[in-house]
């Protein structure tokens, strides 16, 4: 066409047949088209309208040649690189770099690309074709190596295949298949074992009967020919295309069609066996014989059976994947991939403006400059320096920073001449210089003045920062001008930064307004505005040594200077509150995030370093915040987590990530201009492949993943480990410290766990499952480690929780999201992930489906990419993604077993796009579009991927071990299993589904352990809240638990039972936790009863305060009775309910008004229930019920009713005469009485109606209860009316009948059962009136039944009348009715109590011991004393009307009255004696009984605290809950008032407890068990309101009890001598006490230690000498180590024998506990640990108990050493490990070979006096480490006497220490 070219192409050589023939040539093309003629075949089509001024026409036939390659390219270095080949040098480095260079240049994707629509064109002769000759002859040698190492391919489209384009590769694979590497014997291997993979399918196929056969093409060629079909369909199709011959290399020839056909568009022929597709109403195409296109044949063989349909199974579709969402992107023609000048004309313009605005304010700057030369005076754009060095001001700094950032990212920045550049740096490098020569450095000892002095130094300081950052930004642009990059100007910048930094910026975050620095701080406070800009600033310089490192490879002194300023900024100290900093904290966090930046960076570029930067991250931890300040990195949700978490979650994705290629050219081109070299720029991409194509990858999928996982292996690796490096470090520092240790690590590893879990969910940080992974395989590991401490196992159970938790809350919030997006996003990606998501959460997803190209990898990675250009820091996350991604891909696909084509060949492309997507970043984003990705489907993608991840693998043994846990041996262990799970529950209740876990549950709710059953209790509530209808199985162990033995689990169950009762409507579930709460008001723990008390008053009359009088609150309060009633009614809880209104309506309590208006509201609607009558209706309560609930409001006030109301009952005492309904009439009667106080004289008529109706019933037997209530009613009456004669008339005649009773009996000496009957009908009427009644007006009455000249009172005549009754003569039913009525009258005339004749008569009851007769003289004084002491509190408590107190004058109920305090203290001290026996008898209520009169006696203080003192410490340890609560509160009481007093009875009190134990509660050992819980633990408790000393000295004479003289111990008779067996009470009682504080513990352990070294030396002596015959001379006579003492050999008496065996006895048990505590509480087994661990500022702390020492080995140990004295072997075994235990020091033992030490065998006790303790007898101190003959006969090898011997071993500390240290590195 035109001029032939030159030898030195630039492209491919002419095809042989354009160059066969001018006349060839001319059959072709007559003349060249013209611009209008070739504009319909150019892409230019769509520019309308067309103009030849946008397009000059061209002139093909005389234009002039393209340009040799010479003009280009120097011909002499082409030349030596042609020679270089020549001569076999052909791998030579510069020449393979040269060919890389050039292969890198003409890349498929970077080359650009012209398609032309094909004109008309002429078909030459065939005879006129030979056979063509091969692109490569002919080419130079090193245009040969560019060609054979390419496979770029350049084809004319022709008429055949106009339309298609093959990819690259596609050359060799049309028709013929694709010739791979593997070899001919690899091959049929391969074929071999596919053909042996399916022998099923082949038999299975075989057997079947139907032979039906579908001969289908893949689907990749389905889609193929759909997209060819819709091509096809737009051009008609009016030729037949000629046959087409492809060759390997020289590409298709093709026969042209005739000019007159217009060009057509087919698609290439399918491989064998497919089909052509046809469009509709078109004919398919014709094929011409020879084509090698076969013909598609579909055959079909039904056989005649049918099949049988129940062989065959549905199966669930599966998600197809979507196939628009991604397609490949158009390349942009006539332009580079990075050439961003052709994208549109607006970016050309505005790249065209910001060069030239740049261009233009540089030439303004040179011109100030040279105007600031020549005249030395700056101005706005020029200063001069100190040094008269001319330099740019701030605002022009600021203005060529912005110009430059513009002109960078526009890409126009290297068309700036470098000339202009250098100048600007030139102008920089003064401001920099200068700043070198200023001190800025901030001392805490500055004043003000020096702060002044510093502010002056600030802009210089200022425009220098500017300075480097304009230097800086030079730098950053990508040029390869090695003028910029100043060695020396990089190290100027980075100094001045560093001294930045360590002068301003760390001082000022650690300065703080206390002490000397306080004036500074305020200083420097005043000018907070300059600070904040300078730390701006810095900041932004800052910032670009980020992008600076980035972009250049600077030296390694460069980024360690940087590294370590990172390191410091990221963990300098700030304040906690801003008014405590200088400067605003959110500051410094805005400088923590940059330094987290450069040190990723740092991470990124240097491999070597990544080492080393993890260690200062992980050594430096310890000066984290663990408190408030702790989180302060914003995540895009809003969460914030620790800004160290989220740098090391960046850096382990960034290990997983390769640095960019761009990136590296880059740096390399940087580093060669700093170090001015000329060298090659290595090729970080240079790496060959043997895939180079998607459709080479499909067909070699093998290799296509081999040569992904060779690049994807070593960046997961490597992530990996640094991943298992960093828990590993915060697992081993947390396991050794604990939350409330000053050492942070273990509240840093839960603040990191958190930290993780948060981000869990979160797309930006894909790092945090992989440590969550990797901590989760650890802390398993740990789990199941049988030889984990208990600490750990419960840091692993916790954290486990924790993961286990957001796994479960991942699970969840996936099914959420994929609801949500079904129903809001429902296009084809939302459909599709929604269905995907159903797969994963079942776990049936295929792993093809995960990893597909448009899959949730995808999804995740285009959103994080979308918003990248927005946060670069995604380029981590992304890289991340990527490489598991391809990670997934290899795994995938070597888990399949079986060959299937199209799965293999997809994942083979998927390979290789993998590969590619890591190598570059940008390849997927420059080569694929994708649809706009939400981020509602990005989070569901990426939880899908987490679904399907290792991590969630894990989640069923997560689960399993927390539910394994739950059943430990261990009961923190099992405490911490139950609060771990309770995390997981929340996440996910369906786990509650599962029955067994319920059961678990429960089982643990029945723990011996009271931390276990408050957890247990608190997942039993959780249960409940997750999954309501659990409530009717759990309920029921809920308020069993109200009896719980820990008051804290009561309270728990409490409130749980208290929300289930607001919460739930059920009657019979309300009464149960009303009947529980109401139970609970007389719990022996105040604060369970102070809670009991407001849950009733929250449950019961809170919800009714209010003035609300609709009908539906009508209906409410009569449904809330009706419940009320039931309670009562169930649960015998009268009694309690009283005490809990009186409380409630109590004038000092707040609420009293409103709850007097509730309880009001609550009698008016049980008014209207008084007549029911009872039905089987549970909801109706019935009258009788109604009436008892009456009765207890009316006992608690009487304020409640009305009048009316009273009118209302009064058919109910009519009912007394009938004995209808004696309790209805009994609670009426009782509301009468305490009632009717409240009405007047005005009411006479009904209070006569009343007198009448109950008068009468004083003649009928009724009980004793009833009588008292009928005759106090009858005392008010009468009061109000003011008439008492009809009762003196009762009175009288009851007095005759009972002396006509005793004339009869006088008589006849007998009673019969009527007369009986009678005196004790008699007996109690006249008592009951007696009690109520003061009949001293009516004394005329009685002047009949009195003796002659009788001058007693009428009180006294009753007595005297009764007194004959109560001789032992008498019936003893008579002398109780008689007694009691006595006591009866004396309560209302007290000074009968010190008549002579009823004292005498009371002395003769007690001394007579008969219990029936004793309850009825001490309820006497019971209700005597509760009286005077309710009468004493009234008038401590009366005041006056303002408020002072004033006297109140006492009522005289008789003549002569007083106040009766002289009869009671007589009274008191009478009986005394005899009151305290009565109560230390017996646990039952008769001990009971006389407990509460003491109880009276004592709180009036009647007698000296030491007469009750030792009965009430005695009292406290009863097994009878009533009795131990009351004396506790007497001893409590008695403690605060009298401690001097009550002290000194302790002594006392102890042995008389001991002995009430063994006698009366028949259990004398000092604990009970179920917990372990001391007998004296109330004692402890009243101690701990002493001071800690007054506690220690009461533990030295705890300790000193045991204390015994060997000489005189009785231990003749019994199995267990008293002295032992008190001394056992005493032991376990020190043994279980809760201490106070660690002073405490150290000084017991002490003064047991003391006490067995001392009187131990004289048992084991004695022992030594009587029982072994242990002599002075053995020790010289060297006897036989070997040979044994025979205890038989010495005839001991048997009484000695039982002497020394129970001195050995208590002090072995004193030994033990001592043992014991030390281990409880961390003091180790050696003496001298404790002390020197007990330092004197930790002695006031609480101590701490170790986890997992129970008292169990302790009580069998203790339990088996008192069976000693029951046989004579037994006695002397236990004398021989006694002196074991005293001579042989067992940690200074040297072991045999064949004997193993157990570590936790005691010491031998020390005796820290042992020269004094020398005896004469001996000759030598008691104290020997060991004998030759020793009761064991142990042999123990010589030791060396060259050093003096130590007196302990630290055991087996080497081994410890090791195993503390390598504990949690054996997780793996």
């Amino acid at each position: 066409m035109a001029d032939p070219r030159s030898s030195a192409h630039n492209g491919a050589l002419p095809r042989e047949s354009d160059m066969e023939s001018p006349a060839g040539a001319s059959q072709m093309f007559t003349r060249p088209f013209t611009l209008y003629e070739a504009l319909p075949y150019t892409p230019f089509t769509s520019i309308v309208p067309i103009h030849s001024g946008l397009l000059p026409a061209p002139s093909i036939g005389s234009a002039s040649p393209a340009p040799s390659l010479s003009d280009i390219v120097p011909s002499h270095d082409f030349d030596g690189l042609n020679e270089q080949a020549r001569t076999g040098e052909g791998f030579s480095k510069h020449l393979q770099q040269t060919v890389n260079q050039v292969q890198q240049i003409i890349k498929h994707n970077k080359v650009t690309e012209f398609k032309f629509k094909t004109g008309p064109r002429s078909v030459a002769p065939s005879s006129s074709r030979s056979k063509p000759i091969s692109l490569a002859s002919g080419l130079s040698p090193v245009s040969k190596m560019v060609y054979e190492q390419n496979l770029v391919s350049f084809r004319y489209p022709t008429p055949d295949t106009p339309g298609t384009k093959s990819p690259p590769g596609d050359l060799h694979k049309q028709n013929t298949p694709v010739q791979t590497k593997a070899s001919p014997v690899a091959v049929k291997a391969e074929l071999q074992k596919q053909s042996s993979a399916t022998p099923k399918n082949k038999q299975a196929h075989a057997r079947n009967a139907a032979k039906f056969e579908i001969v289908l093409p893949t689907k990749s060629q389905l889609e193929q020919a759909a997209n060819l079909v819709s091509a096809v369909s737009s051009v008609p199709v009016s030729a037949v295309p000629a046959p087409v011959r492809e060759n390997s290399r020289d590409g298709p020839r093709a026969q042209l069609p005739q000019p007159s056909q217009p060009p057509t568009v087919l698609p290439r022929s399918s491989s064998a066996g497919g089909a052509i597709p046809v469009t509709p109403n078109q004919p398919p195409p014709k094929v011409q014989p020879g084509s090698g296109s076969p013909k598609t044949v579909i055959a079909v063989e039904l056989p005649r059976s049918s099949f049988n349909k129940s062989e065959f199974l549905v199966v669930p579709d599966e998600p197809d994947e979507p196939t628009t969402l991604s397609e490949r992107k158009r390349k942009r023609d006539g332009l580079d991939e990075d050439d961003h000048y052709g994208e549109s004309l607006d970016l050309r313009q505005r790249a065209h403006s910001a060069l030239n605005e740049l261009r233009v304010f540089l030439h303004h700057v040179f011109e100030a400059e040279n105007h600031v030369l020549a005249t030395r005076t700056a101005n706005d754009f020029v200063g001069l320096t100190v040094d008269n060095a001319t330099t740019l001001s701030s605002l022009a700094q600021t203005k060529v920073q912005a110009l430059l950032s513009k002109a960078i990212s526009l890409n126009c920045y290297q068309d700036v001449p470098i000339e202009e550049l250098l100048r600007l740096c030139r102008l920089c490098e003064g401001a920099v210089k200068q700043a070198e020569s200023l001190d800025f450095k901030i001392e805490e000892t500055w004043g003000s003045a020096d702060v002044e002095t510093w502010l002056q130094q600030l802009p210089d300081l200022e425009m220098a920062i500017r300075a480097a950052r304009t230097l800086l930004r030079t730098m950053c642009g990508g040029r390869a001008d090695k003028q910029l990059y100043s060695e020396d100007m990089i190290e100027k910048c980075l100094d001045l930064f560093k001294r930045i930094a360590d002068g301003i910026i760390v001082p000022v975050a650690a300065l703080r307004n206390t002490g000397s620095t306080a004036e500074l701080f305020k200083s420097l406070c005043s000018c907070r505005k300059k600070l904040v800009a300078l730390l701006n600033d810095f900041q932004k310089l800052f910032s670009l040594m980020v992008l600076l490192i980035s972009k250049v490879d600077t030296s390694s002194t460069v980024s360690n200077t940087l590294e370590f300023a990172a390191s410091r900024l990221i963990f300098m100290e700030s304040a906690n509150a801003e008014k405590d900093s200088v400067i605003d904290t959110q500051k410094f966090d805005g400088l923590r995030l940059v330094a987290m930046d450069m040190l990723s960076q740092i991470f990124l570029l240097n491999e070597s370093q990544r080492q080393g930067i993890f260690d200062e991250i992980l050594t430096s931890l310890e000066k984290l915040p663990i408190r408030r300040r702790a989180r302060t990195f914003k995540l895009m949700d809003g969460s914030s987590i620790q800004p160290v978490s989220a740098l090391i979650m960046r850096l382990i994705q960034t290990s997983a990530g390769k640095v960019d290629d761009a990136t590296g050219a880059g740096q390399s081109r940087a580093m060669q201009s700093i170090d001015g070299g000329d060298g090659e720029v290595p090729s970080l991409g240079s790496a060959t492949f043997s895939i180079r194509t998607e459709e080479h990858a499909a067909t070699q999928h093998q290799v296509a993943i081999k040569e992904l996982a060779a690049v994807v292996e070593p960046l997961i690796s490597t992530a990996n480990a640094n991943a298992m490096y960093v828990i590993q470090f915060i697992g081993n520092k947390a396991l050794r410290s604990s939350k409330s240790s000053e050492d942070p690590y273990r509240n840093l590893f839960d603040l990191f766990v958190e930290d993780f879990t948060i981000c869990l969910d979160n797309p930006d940080w894909p790092a945090a499952g992989l440590l969550l992974w990797r901590l989760t395989v650890q802390m398993i590991a740990l789990l199941t480690n049988e030889k984990s401490a208990v600490t750990a196992k419960n840091m692993a159970l916790e954290v486990l929780g924790n993961v286990g938790g957001a796994l479960a809350k991942l699970r969840g919030q996936v099914r959420k999201t994929a609801s949500a997006l079904d129903a809001r996003d429902a296009n084809e990606l939302g459909l599709f992930l929604t269905d995907l998501a159903a797969s994963a959460l079942e776990q049936k997803s295929r792993p093809e489906q995960m990893v597909t190209w448009v899959g949730p990898f995808r999804v995740t990675l285009e959103y994080l990419e979308s918003r990248y250009s927005e946060d670069p820091h995604l380029a981590s996350a992304i890289s991340f993604l990527v490489s598991t991604w391809g990670n997934t891909i290899c795994e995938s696909y070597d888990a399949y077993e079986d060959s299937v084509a199209e799965r293999d060949e997809e994942l083979g492309r998927l390979a290789y796009r993998l590969r590619n997507m890591i190598r570059d970043r940008r390849w997927l984003s420059s080569e694929f579009s994708f649809k706009d990705v939400s981020a509602s489907q990005a989070k569901l993608s990426y939880g899908i991927t987490l679904l399907r991840s290792k991590l969630y693998d894990l989640f069923g043994h997560i689960l399993n071990r927390l539910l394994h846990s739950m059943a430990s041996d261990q009961p923190t262990v099992r405490s911490k299993g139950l609060k771990s799970i309770n995390q997981v529950l929340e996440a996910d209740p369906s786990i509650l589904d599962d029955s067994q876990v319920i059961e678990l549950v429960l089982q643990c709710a029945e723990d011996s352990s009271t931390q276990v059953r408050d957890s247990a209790l608190g997942l039993i509530g959780n249960c409940i809240t997750l999954r309501p209808s659990l409530e009717a199985k759990l309920f029921p162990r809920i308020v069993e638990m109200f009896v719980d033995q820990g008051p804290g689990v009561r309270k728990r169950a409490m409130k749980l039972a208290k929300d289930m009762y607001l919460n739930n409507t059920n009657r019979s579930l309300r009464a149960h936790v009303a009947n529980g709460l109401l139970h609970r008001v007389q719990d022996p723990e105040e604060s369970v009863r102070d809670l009991a008390r407001q849950m009733v008053e929250e449950i019961w009359f809170l919800p009714f305060q209010g003035g609300e009088s609709s009908a539906a609150s009508k209906i409410s309060l009569s449904d809330h009775v009706a419940l009320m009633v039931h309670t009562i009614k169930r649960g015998n809880a009268s009694n309690i309910l009283d005490k809990v209104l009186q409380t409630l309506l109590a004038p000092q309590t707040k609420t009293s008004q409103a709850s007097l208006e509730v309880c009001k509201k609550l009698v008016e609607s049980m008014f209207e229930l008084v007549n029911n009558t009872d039905s089987g209706d549970a909801s109706t309560p019935s009258g009788r019920d109604v009436l008892q609930v009456l009765m207890i409001f009316a006992k608690a006030d009487a304020r409640l009713f009305t009048f009316e109301q009273l009118r209302l009952l009064k058919p109910q005492i009519e009912t007394l005469s009938a004995c209808d309904d004696m309790a209805a009439a009994r609670a009426a009667v009782t509301i009468y009485r305490r009632v009717l106080p409240q009405l007047s004289s005005a009411h006479q008529d009904f209070l006569r109606d009343i007198h009448g109706i109950l008068l009468p019933v004083l003649g009928r037997a009724i009980p004793r209860t009833l009588l008292d209530e009928i005759v106090g009613c009858l005392s008010i009456i009468c009061a109000v009316l003011n008439d008492k004669s009809k009762i003196a008339r009762v009175t009288t005649s009851s007095l005759a009948g009972i002396q006509k009773t005793r004339m009869l009996f006088q008589k006849t000496k007998t009673l019969g059962e009527r007369e009986t009957r009678q005196i004790c009908a008699y007996s109690s009427i006249v008592g009951m009136i007696g009690k109520h009644f003061s009949l001293e007006d009516e004394r005329d009455a009685f002047k009949d039944r009195c003796p002659p000249n009788y001058a007693g009172t009428v009180s006294k005549l009753i007595i005297d009348t009764l007194l004959p009754w109560t001789a032992e003569a008498m019936p003893l039913e008579c002398r109780k009715s008689a007694l009691d009525a006595i006591g009866l009258v004396c309560q209302n005339a007290p000074k009968n109590y010190v008549s002579a004749n009823v004292y005498t008569t009371f002395q003769r009851i007690f001394d007579s011991q008969t219990p029936a007769l004793e309850s009825l003289i001490l309820h006497s004084f019971k209700e005597f004393l509760l009286v005077e002491e309710h009468r004493s509190e009234e008038g401590s408590e009366a005041t006056g009307v303002n408020g002072v107190k004033k006297e109140k004058k006492r009522e005289l109920t008789v003549m002569g009255g007083t106040n009766y305090d002289e009869v009671a203290s007589a009274t008191t001290h009478r009986f005394l004696k005899e009151i305290t026996r009565i109560a230390m008898s017996t646990e039952d209520e008769h001990a009971f009984l006389a407990v509460e009169v003491l109880a009276s006696i004592n709180r009036q203080g009647l007698v000296h605290p030491k007469e009750t003192g030792v009965t009430f410490i005695t009292l406290e340890t009863s097994s009878n809950p009533h009795i131990s609560e009351l004396a506790f509160q007497q001893h409590k009481r008695m403690h605060e008032k009298h401690e001097t007093v009550v002290e000194r009875e302790y002594v006392k009190a102890l042995q008389s407890a001991f002995a009430y134990q063994r006698d009366i509660v028949k259990n004398s050992r000092g604990a009970t068990t179920n917990p372990f819980s001391p007998k004296l633990h109330l004692m402890m408790e009243v101690l701990k309101i002493s001071k800690s000393k007054n506690r220690q000295k009461f533990l030295d004479k705890l300790c000193a009890q045991v204390d015994f003289d060997l000489s005189k111990l009785d231990a003749s008779s019994g199995d267990i001598p008293s002295h032992v067996e008190y001394s056992r009470f005493i032991i376990e009682n020190i043994a279980f006490f809760e201490y106070v504080t660690v002073g405490e513990v150290h000084n017991i352990v002490a003064a047991m230690e003391k006490l067995v070294s001392s009187t131990g030396a004289t048992v084991a002596q004695a022992i030594e000498s009587e029982v072994f015959a242990v002599r002075m001379d053995a020790l010289d006579s060297a006897p036989d180590p070997s040979a044994q003492l025979q205890a038989e050999s010495m005839q001991v008496d048997v009484k000695r024998l039982r002497q020394l065996t129970a001195g050995s006895m208590i002090l072995s048990a004193l030994w033990e506990a001592r043992t014991y505590l030390r281990k409880l509480y961390g003091m180790g087994t050696n003496r001298r640990e404790g002390k020197i661990k007990g330092l004197t500022k930790d002695l006031g702390k609480p101590p701490v108990k170790a986890q997992g020492v129970t008292g169990d080995k302790f009580w069998e140990d203790i339990s088996a050493i008192m069976t000693s004295l029951t046989s004579r072997e037994g006695m002397m075994e236990r004398c021989r490990a006694f002196v074991e235990l005293m001579t042989v020091d067992k940690e200074l033992l040297v072991q045999d070979d064949d004997d193993d030490m157990n570590g936790d065998e005691p010491l031998t006790p020390d005796n820290e006096d042992e020269d004094d303790m020398d005896e004469p007898s001996s000759g030598r101190g008691r104290k020997r480490k060991a004998m030759g003959n020793t009761p064991g006969g142990r042999k123990k090898r010589a030791r060396s006497s060259s050093q003096p011997r130590k007196r302990g071993r630290p055991k087996k500390q080497v081994t410890e220490d090791m195993d503390a240290d390598g504990e949690f590195d054996d997780w793996a």
